[in-house]
């Protein structure tokens, strides 16, 4: 019987340690629900993701007339196309431009030229005419300088004063004959520049008919090289198709791209873009080819920002080339970039999930300590989508708690007195466990009263 009642009392004692236990002995632990996961050291890669599309290193650009703007010609329409993708031979027919405008203006240089052709006769025959009138009275001078010079003459046995007079009328007749002539020269001058003038005139509106003339069999477009036909792109992104319009400060219609060496040009936001820089390695994929695994470098990172159709936020251009090419890669498929901005050979990292903050001064974890927990504060490297490098307050012995366990809930005071334990201004690098464990910075019983 006194058997029976001491092994009910032992009994007894371990039902309630074990319900003491489990009500108690774990406060402050970790619940079932709990996830835990250890501090990982080694290499930490901080890439950036984006997608891009494929476009030649090098390639020959296929262009329209060069000259429009001389005739005052700014926009040309495409009126016929041959398909992307066509591959051509030198000289083949490419394209052909709408020539409506350039008609008109040779219509209208048409008329110029008949009427500078009207004007230039009429000041021809009007310079003949006053030439042969001052001609007319340069003969009729020279006449009157003969008679004069004949009374003279018979006047010696004149008075004195006849004598005079005839003199007097001599040298007026032979004045005015140089000063005819003078005038003549100056009228010929005159009237030589006249002619000039309206010659030029005439030869400007020719050279400019003649100039449309040629420009108009420059509207349809050949092939410059052999090659794939890729049309260029406007400036909304979209390549250009028939009825599309080509400037006269960049009229390049198509190109034929050099598929020996390839960019993938891509653009990277912002607020990731001073991570990136020139030389930095590049793995990339192809939607095409799933399977295929290319690498690269980049080689040109724009220095001003653009806003691309569609997006609110302003991006950067971004050229990788590849490193090899072969002849599954075309201009214009799709890929997808992984840019290596930063590679940490050995590095303790933690996830991102594992980071918790206080008004975003102070970052800690929760790391577990033995059965409990206790909150650490620490400082925070590189990240990348998933991971956080831990530069100081945890070791790759410890282990952090992926959520505040058990619904942990921090105070302002909490935080205070985590700042005050850990040494927020003076953290050191924590030295591996010993045997003895370092006593928990957090409170047990936080379950039952998590103010407390």
């Amino acid at each position: 019987m006194l058997k029976n009642k001491r092994n009910i009392a032992i009994g007894g004692v371990v039902l309630v340690l074990l319900i003491s236990f489990f009500v108690f002995g774990n406060s402050g632990g970790s619940e079932a629900t709990d996830i835990i996961v250890p501090v990982e050291e080694g290499q930490f890669v901080v890439d950036i993701n984006t997608t891009g599309e494929l476009e030649a290193k090098n390639s020959t650009e296929i262009t329209g007339p060069n000259r429009l703007r001389n005739y005052r010609i700014y926009q040309v329409n495409i009126q016929d196309i041959i398909d992307e993708g066509t591959y051509v031979e030198k000289g083949q027919y490419i394209a052909r431009l709408d020539p409506s405008e350039l008609n008109n203006r040779m219509k209208d240089s048409e008329l110029q030229i008949e009427e500078q052709q009207s004007e230039y006769t009429q000041v021809e025959l009007d310079t003949t005419l006053q030439l042969r009138e001052a001609r007319d009275n340069l003969t009729n001078l020279a006449y009157a300088v003969e008679e004069k010079k004949l009374v003279f003459e018979q006047s010696q046995y004149e008075p004195p004063a006849t004598i005079k007079q005839a003199e007097i009328e001599f040298e007026k007749a032979k004045r005015a004959l140089k000063q005819a002539k003078e005038a003549y020269l100056i009228k010929q001058r005159q009237l030589g520049a006249r002619m000039k003038e309206v010659s030029i005139d005439l030869r400007q509106d020719q050279l400019e008919y003649d100039g449309m003339k040629e420009l108009l069999s420059q509207f349809t477009i050949t092939a410059p090289e052999s090659g794939m036909l890729i049309y260029r792109k406007g400036y909304d992104g979209r390549p250009i198709k028939e009825g599309s319009q080509i400037s006269a400060w960049d009229p390049v219609v198509a190109t034929l791209p050099d598929l020996s060496s390839m960019n993938s040009i891509t653009y990277v936001n912002e607020v990731d873009i001073r991570k990136v820089s020139v030389g930095q390695k590049v793995d990339i994929g192809l939607d095409a080819f799933p399977d295929k695994k290319l690498s690269g470098v980049v080689t040109r990172v724009a220095n001003v920002g653009e806003q691309r159709p569609n997006s609110d936020a302003k991006v950067f251009q971004v050229t990788i080339e590849l490193d090899k090419v072969d002849g599954d890669l075309r201009p214009g498929m799709t890929t997808s970039n992984k840019i290596f901005t930063q590679v940490i050979e050995q590095a303790v990292s933690i996830p991102l999930e594992a980071l918790h903050s206080f008004q975003d001064s102070i970052t800690y974890v929760y790391k577990q300590t033995g059965m409990n927990y206790q909150r650490q504060e620490v400082q925070i490297g590189a990240t990348n989508a998933d991971r956080a490098e831990i530069l100081l307050g945890l070791s790759t012995s410890d282990e952090v708690y992926l959520s505040a366990p058990n619904g942990d809930i921090e105070s302002a005071d909490d935080i205070k007195l985590l700042a005050e334990l850990n040494g927020k201004r003076n953290l050191k690098k924590e030295e591996p466990k010993q045997d003895t464990p370092t006593p928990p910075t957090g409170r047990k019983g936080r379950r039952n009263n998590p103010n407390s």
